[in-house]
C-alpha cells in the first residue's frame, strides 16, 4: 500500500480546498485531518501557523504555502500532472494561480468579514467543524474571537471602504469571464486543470459555496461558475490525457482575457507594493482600475512578484516570444518590463 501524507486544514480555508482538490485530482493516498481550534499541533514547526500543513510519508517536515508544496508534489509524484509542459504556458499557468492565491483572496477576505449575514455564518461555522461535540457555551467565546481576530485583519488584507468598490468589481469580473471562457472548455488550462484552475478554485470554493453574499451574486449572474466550483472539488474520476493540456495557438484568445485581469487590478498593486517595500515605506497608494487603492506594504506579495519575475526570466527563444505575445496589451506584461 502506498503510504499516505498528511494534510491539515479547514473547509473554511481556501487554500486547504486548493491542496485537497489537488491531492483528489492527482491520486495522491492522504489523510485529512481537520485543524483544531486553540489545540497544539503535535507536528514539527513550521515558520509560521498557517493552513493548510502538509507532512509527507517518512518524514518529519511539516510543509506550508500551497505553490511550493504543488512543485514538491510534482517532484515526488508523477501522474496526473497540474503544471503544463510548455515552459511558456506553464509560466502563464502560475501567474495566474498567483492571481487566484493573491488577488482573489482579498474578495474572499472582504466578504466574508464586511457584511453582517456572512460575519454570522463564518464565526458561527469555522470552528463548529473542529468542536463537533463540544456545547454551544464553549464555543461561543472561540465564535467571538474569531470574528474579532479577523475583522481586525480587514486592513492588513487590503479590505477597506476604499478599495472595497475595485475589490467587487474585480470579483464580478473574474466571475463573468470565467464564465465565457468554460462555455468552452472545462478548465482554464485546457480538457485537464493546471495550477490556475486550482488557485481561483481555492479562493472560489468560499466565494460561490460559502459565504452568503458572494455565492448570492455568483447564483445570480454566474450559476456555471459555481458548478464549476462544486466539480472542481473532486476531480479524482476525470479522465486526462498528455493532449488536453491548451495548445499553443489556442492559448492567446483564451488566456488573455484573465491576464487582463492580472493587467488592470493585480498588476498595478504589485508594482506599488514592491516600491514601497524597496523604500520601507508601510503603506501602498496607487490607482487601480481608475479608483484609489490603499492599504499596508505586503512583504509575501512582494516575494511573489520576485518569483514570477525569475520564472519569465527562465523563458527563451520561442517560448518567451510566445508568452510576451500572449501577455502583450494586458497590462500583465508590465510586471516583466
Amino acid at each position: 500500500m502506498t503510504p499516505k501524507l498528511t494534510i491539515i486544514g479547514s473547509h473554511g480555508s481556501p487554500y486547504s480546498m486548493k491542496m485537497l482538490s489537488i491531492l483528489r485530482y492527482r491520486h495522491i493516498p492522504y489523510a485529512w485531518k481537520i485543524r483544531q481550534w486553540g489545540k497544539p499541533l503535535n507536528i514539527p514547526p513550521t515558520p509560521v501557523d498557517l493552513i493548510p500543513i502538509i507532512i509527507l510519508p517518512n518524514t518529519t517536515n511539516a510543509l506550508i504555502d500551497s505553490t511550493p508544496i504543488i512543485r514538491e508534489l510534482e517532484k515526488i509524484y508523477a501522474p496526473r500532472s497540474i503544471i503544463p509542459p510548455r515552459p511558456a504556458l506553464r509560466f502563464l499557468d502560475a501567474l495566474l494561480e498567483d492571481y487566484g492565491d493573491e488577488w482573489m483572496t482579498k474578495a474572499m477576505f472582504y466578504y466574508r468579514w464586511s457584511f453582517q449575514p456572512d460575519i454570522e455564518k463564518a464565526k458561527t461555522i469555522l470552528p463548529q467543524w473542529s468542536m463537533i461535540a463540544e456545547k454551544d457555551s464553549d464555543i461561543q467565546p472561540v465564535r467571538d474571537m474569531i470574528a474579532k481576530r479577523q475583522i481586525s485583519r480587514l486592513e492588513i488584507v487590503g479590505c477597506n471602504k476604499t478599495t472595497a468598490p475595485v475589490i467587487e468589481e474585480s470579483y464580478e469580473k473574474t466571475l463573468a469571464i470565467l464564465d465565457k471562457l468554460l462555455q468552452q472548455r472545462p478548465f482554464i488550462m485546457g480538457e485537464r486543470p493546471g495550477t490556475a484552475d486550482f488557485g481561483i478554485y481555492g479562493q472560489l470554493s468560499q466565494l460561490t459555496l460559502f459565504d452568503p453574499t458572494s455565492s448570492r451574486l455568483a447564483f445570480e449572474k454566474t450559476p456555471r461558475v459555481l458548478a464549476w466550483s462544486d466539480n472542481m472539488s473532486d476531480l479524482s474520476g476525470l479522465d486526462v490525457s498528455d493532449s488536453d493540456w491548451l495548445a499553443p495557438e489556442d492559448a492567446a484568445p483564451r488566456l488573455k482575457p484573465l491576464l487582463s485581469l492580472v493587467g488592470t487590478y493585480y498588476a498595478p498593486f504589485l508594482l506599488a507594493n514592491a516600491a514601497a517595500l524597496q523604500k520601507g515605506a508601510r503603506t501602498v497608494r496607487c490607482e487601480i482600475a481608475g479608483r484609489e487603492w490603499v492599504q499596508n506594504a505586503f512583504p509575501y506579495q512582494g516575494k511573489c512578484l520576485k518569483w514570477l519575475r525569475e520564472d519569465y526570466a527562465s523563458l527563451t527563444g520561442d517560448d518567451k516570444n510566445l508568452a510576451d505575445q500572449i501577455l502583450a496589451e494586458t497590462g500583465a506584461e508590465t510586471l516583466f518590463q
